[in-house]
């Protein structure tokens, strides 16, 4: 198997290699050349542009921006970063609603402002009055620190979405609500895809954080998931979907390592004119048929993936598997010394009693409709909101080109309701 899979990489990148070569090139300019200093100059080395955090690419569209490192309490420590108010406002002294934000799997707070300063929703949040914070799941590029454990050590890499829901989220709310200085007792918040996973495992297992919430938007939410379309999930769910010999060989090891190989190679294929751009809806769930927002998904593709466990993509598809929301499946054994049972507890989204917009559509192949409504019937305080677009897609809630018309202004509308501000 190992085998036939270098002969695949290699024979993809010769193909690479030949399809990228410059229509109507002469052959025989090579004739004679040293193939060997062609290729083996001493210089040549893998080149990216200087690395620029979110809160660079924050301050370049004129915004205050800070970093906060956030300790949480079983040692990981957070990066968290905030756009405090508006420069156009001026309002750093006036009163400004705390507004909390979560990026998707593999991603970062990069992702929420790649679309710019007049589409991005921390943008506009920020120009609307409120002191905005994005946050860091633990183990991406801004998340990458522990109290007592190295990044190298397999135990650094030992949580899955639960505990970035029931220990991160909960440390980001409380120090954003601390260092506001507004004396503010709750927050508005947004997930995307893993981050409405998050948010629900959260206030599910800690109920006392609903009151801490004042409106929550879920995007594309992901919980009950035996309905996907995935085809790939589908096809490693029998394998890595279930607590087995095959799981055991991916648990708690960093996925696609956060560094400039693995980001050259994703960011040259989906720059805007790259021919196999077509392949970035893999990595970043994007449209290529001009739905998106060509230079967002360059930029994500510059940034993602950030970092992040194979346990957090195995608990998903045991979710997949199991038709169930609920915690992580160890095994029977150590399940009964976690849960005092044999199978993991399912969430009581039931105890979800905050403010809840689920914003969900057709064409989302990660949060399917009939799975999206099977969370709904368990939550005692929602309200639907379902795209009219019947392409509009899982990444169309972050890239879509309509997205502050559709998504951002909304969401906003109903914050102001909230503050009574009109």
């Amino acid at each position: 198997m190992a085998r036939n899979l270098i002969v695949i990489l290699s024979s993809l990148c010769i193909w690479t290699g030949a399809r990228c070569a410059p229509a109507g090139l002469d052959s025989s300019v090579f004739e004679g050349a040293d193939f060997y200093q062609l290729f083996n100059d001493p210089e040549g080395h893998l080149k990216l542009n200087p690395r620029l955090k979110t809160d660079d690419r924050i301050t370049a569209h004129g915004y205050p921006a800070e970093l906060h490192y956030v300790p949480t309490e079983d040692g990981y420590i957070i990066g968290l970063f905030r756009i405090p108010y508006s420069h156009k406002l001026q309002n750093q002294a006036k009163y400004r609603p705390i507004v909390l934000m979560q990026h998707g799997i593999s991603g970062c707070s990069d992702n929420w402002i790649a679309m710019g300063p007049d589409n991005a929703l921390p943008f506009q949040l920020a120009d609307a009055g409120y002191d905005v914070w994005l946050g860091n799941a633990r183990g991406n590029t801004y998340s990458r620190n522990h109290s007592s454990i190295s990044t190298q050590h397999p135990y650094f890499w030992r949580f899955s979405w639960h505990e970035i829901g029931y220990f991160d989220i909960a440390a980001m709310i409380d120090y954003a609500l601390k260092t506001n200085g507004q004396d503010q007792q709750s927050i508005h918040y947004v997930g995307h895809s893993q981050g409405t996973t998050v948010f629900l495992a959260l206030m599910s297992t800690r109920p006392e954080y609903n009151e801490k919430i004042k409106t929550a938007h879920l995007l594309a939410p992901v919980a009950f998931m035996n309905n996907m379309d995935s085809l790939m999930a589908r096809a490693v769910g029998p394998y890595l979907g279930h607590h087995n010999t095959y799981a055991l060989l991916f648990e708690s090891q960093e996925f696609l390592p956060y560094n400039d190989f693995i980001l050259a190679f994703i960011y040259n294929t989906c720059r805007p004119d790259s021919r196999f751009r077509d392949f970035c809806s893999v990595f970043h769930n994007s449209s290529t048929d001009g739905r998106s927002n060509s230079s967002a998904v360059a930029i994500n593709a510059l940034t993602t993936p950030a970092g992040v466990s194979t346990d957090q993509f195995l608990h998903y598809l045991q979710e997949q598997q199991s038709g169930h929301f609920r915690r992580y499946d160890f095994g029977a054994k150590r399940n009964w010394i976690e849960y005092n049972a044999e199978v993991p507890p399912d969430y009581p989204t039931n105890l979800i009693t905050c403010s809840t917009h689920l914003w969900y559509s057709d064409n989302d192949e990660m949060a399917h409709v009939e799975d999206v409504l099977r969370l709904a019937e368990t939550l005692p305080n929602k309200e639907m909101h379902h795209m009219e677009d019947p392409m509009w897609n899982h990444g169309d809630f972050a890239t879509n080109w309509e997205v502050r018309k559709y998504i951002n202004e909304p969401i906003i509308k109903i914050m102001n309701q909230f503050e009574g501000l009109f």
